[in-house]
């Protein structure tokens, strides 16, 4: 996607400027004309050499500055740090023991690639003494069971009356990756300069407490900088994969490397066009990563390689625990469809083909052994496919229910909801029938926007393209639009996070926080 910048962006300036050419040259010779065009042609080229780009939106048009203004991120460079590099305090890493870490690929040296420099900063002093080994509320990316569904929390949704309140706004670097949360820190991944980095902060009032800083950077012309996925929160440990493929085991209290791999070099992925954007995820004492298409099982404990599979094609989504049938298993989607492996070993279970060159999205489960996929290509979301999946002894069937175009995500998840699915339709939302496939309505332009829903009151909560916040019907009947609120600014792909009464939102520029109103019983 790297050159639709130039396929789109190109013809916007030098349209205009032979329009207005064809008309203040009317009447003159063909030669004068001839002249004046090669003219018109290169003064509107001349005008890229004063301009860049700081990526695309979902309707493909290109964010266009001058270049001599600073970018979101330059701002952020400018205004400096206060932070110095610190060892752990003194009697934290008794508590966590640091395996040994193993030895380190020799990495090329080259931008996006460069040779490291690991660097923990720590801001807020001593680590606390709180419980870590827990189960984080919020562990990872679309929440405790990867769905971005939001059990157990209701609130007010008249937000004329009751709008959500904002407690903190800060700036921060580039990057795709939503939040992690473990009581009163949030964890995230972002780039500021050379430095790709995973940070921790205060969820009360957003103040950094550690970073964990890698010498890379990753960047390509349409989503700009910046690391893609959502750190993993289990037992104390912060892990995270950047967009190069480094892979990192941290102390969640203090940063502190515990150990380190690079996942693109241990699968053999070369790194893709949007870069590495798998979420990890824990699954008993292996921690799975997808690298486009490939996944690799790590010891949780000590990071040493247990397998790796090839599961066909590229692609941009993360591993999904399931349990089908009593079985525990790893979903992957990729370029050729989805595929199961065991987690224990990577050994195929089963794999069905749905071919889409943009396997980006998560897969959702249902009750009775249903399975939803979705599949994209360069222009966007091809369809929603049913699947009912079962097995008898050690042989797996996997049978196609329907296939529709009702629904055709494309990299925004969607969400399941008493026999519906509701997602993006592109940059409208859409609702069908779990049963057929079939429409039941469209309606909401929100842009390539994230959702996630509150299943108690039957309400998406949806986070636009451009920032703003919307309570929307999770019902059938038809599109209903309860509340709409300007959160951030800025092109806008994060997930959105809910943990209690406190929402979490952020993009490559800024991150806040709001508290909602808890709705009366």
């Amino acid at each position: 996607m790297g050159n639709m910048f130039a396929v789109y962006a190109i013809p916007a300036v030098i349209g205009p400027a032979f329009v207005a050419w064809a008309v203040a040259t009317r009447g003159l010779s063909n030669g004068v004309r001839r002249a004046t065009m090669v003219m018109t042609i290169v003064l509107s080229c001349g005008v890229w050499t004063l301009l860049r780009t700081d990526g695309v939106k979902s309707d493909a048009i290109a964010l266009l500055h001058w270049r001599w203004t600073p970018t979101a991120e330059d701002r952020l460079l400018a205004k400096g740090d206060d932070v110095v590099v610190a060892t752990p305090p003194p009697g934290t890493e008794a508590a966590t023991p640091a395996p040994a870490e193993p030895s380190m690929p020799e990495e090329p040296a080259t931008k996006k690639d460069a040779p490291r420099e690991r660097v923990n900063t720590r801001i807020d002093g001593p680590a606390t003494t709180e419980p870590i080994f827990r189960r984080a509320e919020w562990p990872g990316f679309r929440g405790p069971e990867r769905d971005s569904v939001i059990r157990g929390v209701r609130i007010e949704t008249d937000w004329s009356t009751s709008p959500p309140t904002e407690l903190w706004r800060k700036p921060i670097g580039p990057g795709w990756s939503s939040f992690a949360v473990d009581g009163d820190r949030i964890y995230t991944q972002e780039q500021r300069g050379d430095e790709e980095l995973v940070a921790s902060y205060r969820l009360r009032d957003g103040q950094p407490i550690w970073r964990h800083a890698d010498k890379v950077r990753f960047y390509e012309s349409n989503g700009g900088a910046g690391p893609r996925a959502t750190p993993t929160l289990h037992n104390g440990r912060v892990y995270t994969l950047g967009a190069t493929g480094i892979l990192n085991a941290l102390d969640e209290r203090n940063g502190a490397v515990l150990w380190t791999r690079n996942a693109a070099k241990d699968t053999g992925a070369p790194l893709p066009g949007w870069g590495f954007a798998g979420s990890p995820v824990v699954v008993g004492d292996v921690l799975v990563v997808a690298t486009s298409g490939r996944l690799a099982g790590y010891d949780v404990a000590t990071g040493q390689p247990r397998w790796t599979r090839q599961t066909g094609g590229g692609g941009y989504s993360s591993p999904h625990p399931a349990t089908i049938d009593g079985v525990a298993q790893i979903l992957l989607l990729n370029g050729t469809g989805i595929t199961s492996v065991a987690p224990t070993d990577g050994t195929v279970l089963w794999s069905h083909p749905y071919e889409g060159s943009a396997a980006i999205l998560q897969p959702s489960l249902g009750v009775d052994g249903g399975l939803l996929i979705s599949a994209g290509d360069m222009m966007g979301g091809l369809g929603i496919r049913r699947l009912a999946v079962t097995h008898a002894g050690s042989r797996w069937i996997v049978e196609e229910r329907w296939t529709s175009r009702g629904l055709k995500p494309y990299f925004n998840d969607y969400v399941a909801h008493k026999g519906h699915a509701y997602g993006f339709d592109g940059t409208i939302l859409s609702c069908i029938d779990i049963n057929d496939g079939a429409r039941k309505w469209k309606g909401g332009r929100y842009g390539q926007g994230q959702l996630v829903l509150l299943p108690d009151q039957d309400v998406l909560l949806v986070l636009s393209e451009d920032g703003e916040l919307a309570l929307v019907r999770a019902v059938p009947d038809g599109f209903t639009e309860l509340a709409r609120f300007k959160a951030i600014e800025g092109k806008t792909w994060n997930h959105p996070v809910l943990v209690r009464d406190l929402l979490l939102v952020r993009n490559g520029e800024e991150m806040a926080a709001f508290r909602l109103t808890g709705a009366a019983h």
